[in-house]
């Protein structure tokens, strides 16, 4: 097959010959009216759609299919037209004879018959380069990979093949060729292993059957999913190096196979894997010879029977392994539909963030890394990828939640369970690891929660790196070529269990997870939360961490290691606030708690919150779209929510004022925990102000450098490294002049007009310094009743008094009494653990001998809080 040379397209004009590989736009009244009834009820991809509109400007489109199937040629060509996108009119090896309309099929057999008469053979559209000249002409075609007795046409009988005269084309015209793989499927469920006798008689629902396909059609058209992979430009494909040196027909075989391998990666993009059972998965973890080795060593080091052996690495694998099934996650997606219509006002997605995962997946495992605030989250983003055509992943999920009878149906749902600690098992961990590498390894999508457990504070907690390493350990021991890492967010505008959390921090026993207190828990459904909001953030690829850190991770010590570990952990928590959405319960929350004590008028905290919410804006923060419809009306709502649950008081400042011109908000004492979790759920994003506030404010000077900022801001930032995680690699000279252009902003500093890197404070800037600082004094007062826990047992070591904690709280409520500490929402356990870890990783650990330590944080504590309490 030899093509002229093409370097730009001819005059656009129609092919007259009436090859039946073609179908005209205008069809008779009936087969067109059938085509509308049987396709216009299926939806089609709104990702494919735009794509499709940009590539139409950009060059000539082919769509690609993998089976050839008249059926999806007719769809694309009428589903495609109605929509006004680009749409086939060209099958290449197609025949459409029934499908002409009566005059072009007069035509058409005049065409055949003269053409046989007169050459003793059909006209073939490609030696007359029918094709060619119809995609010149602006038309689009279709090719189909695999069709019956297509790779006998092409290898025996040297028949053209259509992507081999596609890339001879492209070399000659300047005009590129789009490559569009397309994917019907008629069910998102995963594929069996062993196929049913439904599929052996009319066909698997990847490749149905004409009777199948026509039911599906017909019975539950909603159900089918029109996609499309990312298109391939063949122009830049056959200038690739790796391309450009093989002959044409080798090009066109790894063409075949590329588009081959992106359409079955993204099918595997929405079905998932295909399906094994739980005790076929248990078996070849079990079976494997690197456990049977681990197996057998264990059990000649506890001196055991083989068999016992066996059978105790059996029962861990069964406590630990999920049980997938596509009707128990269908069963919850109804569940979950009616729960969400019921207690929540909608849900706000990052669907660009979708579309990144579904791309990057197919390219390696996938973790899902959430952050944990409610026991929903465990559903949430297998809700949300079961509607977005996307698999739902498997759940790591702690051992609390495998009760009866909700444990296997969780298991059914994804979940897979492990325990708390790995302590004192020598063997569990080694099942679980290589369980966790068996459904990796398969192709399952895996989610866990890098906090460990539900945040109790509202904010995230510090990375917990055992189940991070274990995924760290099963990369580097396979042959995957990257391995990618998503950190998500999930917020609420109020949570479920905000009554429990408040309980839990004030000291009170957690409630456990069972039957009983399921039931108990069901008044929830009968309350509002507002909605819920689901960011991604762009996905991590650990081979790129591995390759920036120029080190081999496989031989650091484990000290290194876990230390490497941790930075990647904080990376991640870093991005998953950077992807977290402020609502207006965590404003009103914020600007309450951090206005006067005793009471306030309504624009007063009118005010709090606009200072606050331009500088929110000016660093680009994410917003919940109703401060951005109607925030006045927004905010009311929220005040007469917190008034409602008794949070707040609000009077008129005088009698018989009605409507109170300006109101006086009241904030109960004992409700002040409460909005403390609403505050701490936006609060990540002011404390790089509050950090810098208070760092001027320590100054105590009216005209200050930035340079005098810096080791505040380093100290507070180390100070309260447990509380707030920020990214090992953000610089602190970034993040102070980040803070302060924010601050000039909103005209809480000016630059001096000659002195370079020196501001002045305005008379508003000091007053509004300390409504960004204020969110610091709570955690203040908490380190405070730690440090003075210290300074009570000068005479033991941390480690050696029991249950430092209990004796902290009951401290701390003390302190409160009499005052020496004025923030109630400072009595937390969560805070205290954190104060704890933090001094005694920095060498406080027996205030009698180390003494110099415990006047050093004692005096930089005073010192702030001062500050804090003018």
């Amino acid at each position: 097959m030899h093509a002229e040379p093409q370097n730009q397209p001819p005059e656009k004009r129609k092919e007259n010959r009436p090859y039946f590989c073609y179908i005209p736009s205008k069809k008779g009244f009936f087969v067109g009216l059938l085509l509308k009834v049987l396709f216009f009820r299926i939806k089609l991809d709104p990702t494919l759609t735009k794509s499709l509109k940009n590539l139409e400007k950009s060059g000539i489109v082919v769509f690609v299919n993998k089976y050839k199937s008249k059926f999806d040629f007719l769809f694309y060509h009428t589903r495609l037209k109605h929509e006004k996108l680009p749409y086939p009119v060209i099958g290449f090896d197609y025949r459409f004879i029934f499908y002409q309309p009566f005059r072009r099929l007069a035509k058409g057999v005049l065409f055949y018959a003269r053409h046989l008469y007169t050459h003793r053979k059909f006209p073939n559209p490609y030696a007359a380069h029918f094709y060619k000249k119809s995609l010149l002409n602006g038309e689009s075609g279709i090719i189909s990979l695999i069709e019956e007795k297509g790779l006998h046409r092409r290898m025996v009988e040297s028949r053209t093949d259509p992507v081999d005269y596609l890339i001879e084309m492209q070399k000659t015209i300047n005009e590129p060729i789009y490559l569009v793989p397309q994917l019907i499927l008629y069910d998102k469920a995963p594929q069996s292993r062993q196929l049913p006798v439904i599929d052996l008689l009319f066909g698997t629902k990847e490749r149905p059957g004409r009777i199948r396909r026509l039911y599906m059609i017909l019975t539950n058209p909603k159900k089918i999913i029109i996609e499309a992979a990312k298109p391939i430009n063949l122009r830049d494909y056959l200038e690739q190096k790796e391309v450009r040196e093989h002959s044409q027909k080798n090009q066109a075989v790894f063409l075949r196979r590329h588009l081959l391998a992106q359409i079955n990666r993204h099918r595997q993009s929405i079905t998932g894997p295909a399906l094994k059972s739980r005790e076929e998965i248990m078996e070849e973890v079990l079976t494997n010879p690197e456990m049977q080795r681990t197996i057998i060593s264990y059990a000649a080091e506890k001196q055991k029977p083989i068999h016992d052996a066996q059978k105790e690495a059996a029962g861990y694998l069964d406590e630990i392994a999920s049980d997938y099934s596509q009707r128990i996650v269908e069963m919850f997606d109804m569940g979950l539909r009616w729960t969400m219509r019921m207690m929540f006002d909608g849900m706000v997605i990052d669907y660009d963030g979708l579309n990144r995962i579904k791309q990057q997946s197919q390219k390696g495992p996938t973790i899902l890394i959430p952050c944990h605030k409610s026991h929903l989250d465990y559903l949430i983003l297998s809700y949300v990828f079961y509607h977005n055509n996307m698999p739902t992943p498997h759940i790591a999920a702690g051992k609390n939640l495998s009760f009866w009878p909700l444990g296997p149906i969780f298991r059914g749902g994804g979940a897979f369970f492990l325990r708390r600690s790995f302590k004192g098992e020598p063997l569990y961990p080694k099942i679980f690891s290589a369980y966790l590498y068996k459904i990796l390894d398969e192709g399952f999508h895996v989610e866990f929660f890098i906090e460990g457990g539900r945040s109790r504070t509202g904010k995230l907690l510090a990375p917990k790196i055992g189940f991070l390493n274990l995924l760290w350990e099963a990369y580097l021991k396979s042959n995957w070529d990257d391995m990618y890492f998503v950190p998500v967010f999930i917020g609420y505008d109020r949570v479920l269990e905000e009554k429990a959390y408040v309980h839990e921090l004030s000291g009170g026993k957690k409630t456990p997870e069972n039957l009983k207190n399921i039931f108990k828990a069901r008044k929830v459904l009968r309350k509002k939360y507002g909605k819920i909001y689901i960011n991604f953030e762009t996905p991590i690829s650990l081979k790129e961490y591995f390759e920036r850190l120029e080190i081999d991770f496989s031989k650091l010590s484990k000290e290194d290691q876990k230390e490497r570990c941790y930075r990647f952990g904080e990376k991640i928590i870093s991005a998953i606030n950077g992807q977290s959405v402020i609502t207006p319960y965590a404003i009103v929350a914020g600007a309450l708690l951090n206005c006067s004590r005793k009471r306030i008028y309504y624009k007063q905290l009118m005010e709090t919150m606009e200072t606050y919410m331009n500088y929110l804006e000016n660093k680009r923060t994410k917003l919940a779209d109703t401060l951005f419809i109607d925030r006045q009306s927004t905010i009311d709502y929220v005040m007469d929510t917190f008034t409602a649950n008794k949070y707040i008081d609000r009077s008129a400042p005088h009698k018989n004022a009605f409507p109170p011109p300006n109101p006086i908000i009241k904030v109960h004492e004992s409700k002040r925990p409460n909005l403390e979790f609403y505050k701490n759920n936006g609060i990540i994003h002011f404390i790089p102000g509050a950090y810098t506030a208070l760092a001027i404010l320590a100054l105590d000077a009216f005209q200050f450098q930035s340079s005098g900022v810096h080791p505040h801001y380093a100290f507070l930032k180390d100070f309260f490294q447990l509380e707030f995680i920020f990214d090992p690699d953000d610089e602190i000279e970034k993040a102070v002049r980040k803070n302060i252009k924010a601050f000039i902003d909103d005209a809480l500093l000016m630059p001096h007009p000659v002195m370079p890197d020196t501001y002045n404070l305005t008379s508003s800037g000091f007053r509004k310094l300390q409504f960004f600082a204020e969110f610091l004094a709570a955690y203040f007062d908490s380190y405070w009743v730690v440090l003075n826990f210290f300074m009570r047992y000068t005479d033991k070591s941390i480690f050696d008094i029991k249950d430092p904690i209990k004796k902290i709280q009951a401290m701390g409520n003390r302190m409160f009494k009499r005052q020496e500490i004025t923030h109630i929402e400072g009595l937390s356990r969560i805070n205290y653990k954190n104060a704890v870890s933090y001094f005694t990783q920095h060498g406080l650990i027996n205030p009698e001998t180390d003494r110099e330590k415990l006047d050093y944080f004692v005096k930089e504590t005073q010192f702030y809080m001062r500050l804090l309490s003018h």
